[in-house]
């Protein structure tokens, strides 16, 4: 069953599961192994692009690519918001590869026409995204913070139904509506946690289209460039994989903000790098993480990975405590959809207070320590 054109699109990125997952795949020799799963990121992107399609009055579509064991990931898409899951499940896609990766989205792409196509602002993403864009002569905006379907006019010509793309710019001092109005698909990859994960509905229904994939080689290699014909397989070719992968490393997160429950920010008020050890205390005493102001990382007082906002992690914790933050538009688009929000700040007109469910006025360096004492004595 081909799709209509004119879908939204979202390219599914895979992560490796591990032994504590408990996520298996049964492989069809019948061992079993450690099998793929899809990326938060991904997820998000299905339930935002299941909303935009709807608006629209057209299908959700997951272009999905990978090793024999992608297959199994059909069902966590269809639930997730997929009516149709484009898959692409063959031993050549097992790792991912720039070149090859490329060409099946192209070919997808080119094939069933969507008018959407959405990445998630990964190191994948980010690698993938311009390679497709390029190929079909397209537009893309990188590291968008929301998504929205609108009208624009240019020049006296009247464009409906467009692909909002919003982003900051200039150094996150203002935020940009970026839009492509003539031409398809309209490309954007979107920052992580910036959508709710959707709740998985089980009820859902969608199909399967598999796209089949093919390998040249000896006199037929030496094709990259030449579309494939509608309906036909994806041809890969020799120069497809002219890097290989080498070596794997995984590097554990030294803070993981969009799973913490509590967050304990800090900005330009906290005064110094040893200024967070305070905070750090705070985050301890309450089983929570520290986070920080784009201006504190500017600083140097704190790692990046630890940035709120929309040039960092966009958060929703059951508790975000702002110490030290006046609350730039950029932060608190970030953090304000938090279940409760405390805020700290020597300065009572400060633009945090207009998003905080509780505030105090003060020198965080005399109130912090007291709600240390307080939690510790309760």
């Amino acid at each position: 069953m081909a799709s209509p054109a004119g879908d939204v699109w979202v390219f599914v990125e895979t992560t490796r599961g591990t032994a504590d997952d408990g996520l298996t795949v049964r492989t069809r020799t019948g061992s079993d192994e450690t099998g793929p799963r899809a990326a938060e990121v991904s997820l998000e992107l299905l339930g935002r692009a299941r909303e935009l399609a709807t608006s629209l009055g057209v299908g959700t579509g997951a272009v999905c690519a990978g090793g024999e064991g992608a297959r199994a990931l059909a069902p966590t898409l269809v639930a997730a918001g997929a009516d149709t899951v484009y898959l692409a499940a063959h031993d050549l896609l097992g790792e991912y590869l720039a070149q090859p990766y490329a060409r099946v989205v192209t070919e997808a792409v080119r094939h069933f026409q969507p008018q959407i196509v959405l990445y998630g602002a990964t190191t994948t993403g980010r690698d993938l995204a311009p390679r497709v864009a390029s190929a079909l002569r397209v537009g893309l905006t990188a590291d968008c913070t929301d998504l929205r379907i609108g009208d624009h006019e240019a020049k006296g010509v009247a464009y409906r139904d467009l692909l909002y793309q919003i982003r900051p710019a200039f150094g996150g001092n203002i935020i940009a509506t970026i839009v492509s109005p003539e031409h398809r698909p309209q490309m954007a990859t979107v920052r992580e946690g910036v959508f709710r994960l959707p709740e998985p509905d089980p009820s859902r229904r969608g199909h399967v289209i598999e796209l089949n994939i093919e390998r040249l080689s000896g006199p037929q290699a030496g094709t990259n460039g030449r579309p494939t014909a509608a309906g036909g397989p994806i041809l890969l070719d020799d120069l497809d994989f002219a890097a290989a992968l080498v070596r794997r490393t995984r590097e554990v997160k030294s803070v993981d903000l969009k799973g913490a429950r509590v967050i304990v920010s800090g900005g330009v008020g906290v005064g110094s790098s040893a200024g967070f050890d305070l905070l750090r205390e705070l985050a301890a005493t309450l089983g929570g993480v520290v986070g920080a102001s784009r201006a504190a990382v500017d600083a140097g007082w704190i790692g990046r990975e630890h940035q709120v906002g929309q040039t960092g992690t966009t958060v929703r914790p059951k508790l975000y405590i702002a110490a030290g933050i006046s609350g730039s538009v950029q932060h608190r688009a970030g953090m304000d959809q938090s279940a409760r929000i405390l805020a700290i700040n020597s300065d009572p007109s400060a633009p945090i207070f207009a998003v905080a469910h509780y505030g105090i006025v003060g020198d965080l360096h005399e109130v912090v320590p007291r709600l240390i004492k307080a939690y510790r004595e309760k």
